[in-house]
C-alpha cells in the first residue's frame, strides 16, 4: 500500500481491501482514493510473469481490446498498479437469454486478437514442446497422483497425444490468450467486454481460445449449440478474409481435438492446484471437464483407431475410479 500511495501522490486512502484472486500466487487489493479506485497487485517476480503481463497488456490495448489500465509498475518488487475494471464477471451474467449477445461480444474480442500482429519474433509459440508438457499433466497429476490409478500404456498415450498435438500444429496461428473463458471476461458499464489474466498468451492454434470459451470449464451449453456457435465464428472469420477454404468439418475437427487437449491438460492442472497448492475448490470443476472429454471421445471415436483405443481405456480405467470420488459424479 505505501508504494501505491506514493505513486498516486497520496498519504492515505479511503479504503484498501483485498479482493478475490485467481489460481496464481498474485494478491489483489482495491485502493479507493477520492472518487477513483485502483487495483494494487502483489505478484512475486520469482513466480509470476509480470513483464509478460505488461507486454501482452500493451498489445491488446493497441488492438482496441479493453484491458486494465496501466498506472505504474515496479517489476523488481513485483508491484503493479492498475485501473479498476469492477467486480462483474461474465460467468455470473450468462443465461440462455443473454448468452448469444455475450458470446458475440466475446467473438469480437477474439477476432481482434486474431488480427493482432505479434511484433516480437521471439514471442512464445504453442509448439510441440508446450503442447506435450501440458498434456503430460493428465497422466501424472490427474491419473497417478489424484486418482492413484495406473497411467495409460505408453504406446496408447503417445499415439493419442501425438494426434492431438498434430491437429493443433496444423491450424493457422493467431495470438492465443490460453484461458479465454467466462471468469476472465468482465462486462463493463459501457457494454465493452474486458479481458484479464492474459500473461500466458502465445502464438497458437486458431481454435484454442474459441473452445476455451464455448466449452468453458465453469458453465456448459448443449453440444449442438456449441457447434453452431463454433461454425458461426468460422463464418465471421471467413467473411473477414481469414481461414478461406477451411471446411466446416475440418474446423469442427480442429475445435474438438483442441478441446480434448485443453481439457486433459485442465484435469492435470486442477489436480495439481489441489495437491500441490492446496486449492480444493477446483475439485468441484472436474466433473464438467470430464463430461466434455467423454462427449468428444464418444463423438470422434469412429474416426480413427487411436481415438477409439484411448476412449476405451478412459472409460474402463479412469471413469470408474473418478466416479467413486466424493467430487466425482458427473454434473
Amino acid at each position: 500500500m505505501p508504494w501505491a500511495l506514493s505513486v498516486l501522490g497520496a498519504s492515505s486512502a479511503q479504503a484498501f481491501a483485498p479482493i478475490a484472486g485467481d489460481a496464481s500466487a498474485r494478491r489483489y487489493f482495491r485502493l479507493t482514493l477520492a472518487e477513483h479506485s485502483f487495483i494494487a497487485v502483489e505478484a512475486p517476480p520469482q513466480s509470476e510473469k509480470n513483464a509478460e503481463f505488461l507486454a501482452v497488456r500493451a498489445l491488446l490495448d493497441a488492438a482496441g481490446i479493453r484491458v486494465p489500465a496501466m498506472v505504474a509498475a515496479d517489476l523488481a518488487r513485483g508491484f503493479l498498479l492498475l485501473g479498476d475494471l469492477g467486480d462483474r464477471l461474465l460467468l455470473a451474467e450468462l443465461t440462455p437469454a443473454s448468452v448469444d449477445r455475450s458470446y458475440r461480444a466475446a467473438f469480437d474480442v477474439l477476432q481482434k486478437m486474431g488480427a493482432t500482429a505479434v511484433p516480437d519474433p521471439d514471442w512464445p509459440h504453442y509448439d510441440d514442446e508446450l503442447l506435450s508438457e501440458e498434456l503430460s499433466r493428465f497422466p501424472h497429476w490427474f491419473v497417478v497422483e489424484l486418482l492413484a490409478a495406473e497411467p495409460p500404456p505408453n504406446t496408447l498415450w503417445e499415439t493419442f497425444s501425438s494426434r492431438l498435438t498434430a491437429s493443433a500444429l496444423e491450424q493457422p496461428r493467431v495470438l492465443v490468450h490460453r484461458d479465454f473463458h467466462s471468469r476472465n471476461l468482465m462486462p463493463q458499464a459501457d457494454g465493452a467486454l474486458a479481458v484479464i489474466d492474459f500473461q500466458d498468451a502465445v502464438v497458437g492454434p486458431v481454435s484454442y481460445d474459441l473452445v476455451s470459451l464455448l466449452r468453458d470449464c465453469y458453465i456448459r451449453w448443449e453440444p449442438e449449440q456449441v457447434s453452431a456457435w463454433a461454425l458461426a465464428y468460422l463464418a465471421r472469420l471467413q467473411q473477414a478474409g481469414a481461414l478461406v477454404g477451411v471446411s466446416e468439418a475440418v474446423f469442427l475437427r480442429w475445435f474438438d481435438l483442441m478441446g480434448l487437449q485443453r481439457h486433459l491438460k485442465v484435469l492435470g492442472t486442477f489436480a495439481r492446484l489441489y495437491l500441490r497448492d492446496g486449492k480444493s475448490a477446483y475439485l468441484a470443476d472436474l466433473p464438467l471437464v470430464m463430461r466434455y472429454i467423454r462427449e468428444v471421445l464418444h463423438q470422434r471415436r469412429g474416426e480413427c483407431a487411436d481415438i477409439a483405443a484411448f476412449a476405451d481405456w478412459f472409460e474402463t480405467a479412469v471413469v470408474p475410479v473418478f466416479s467413486a470420488q466424493p467430487w466425482g459424479p458427473a454434473p
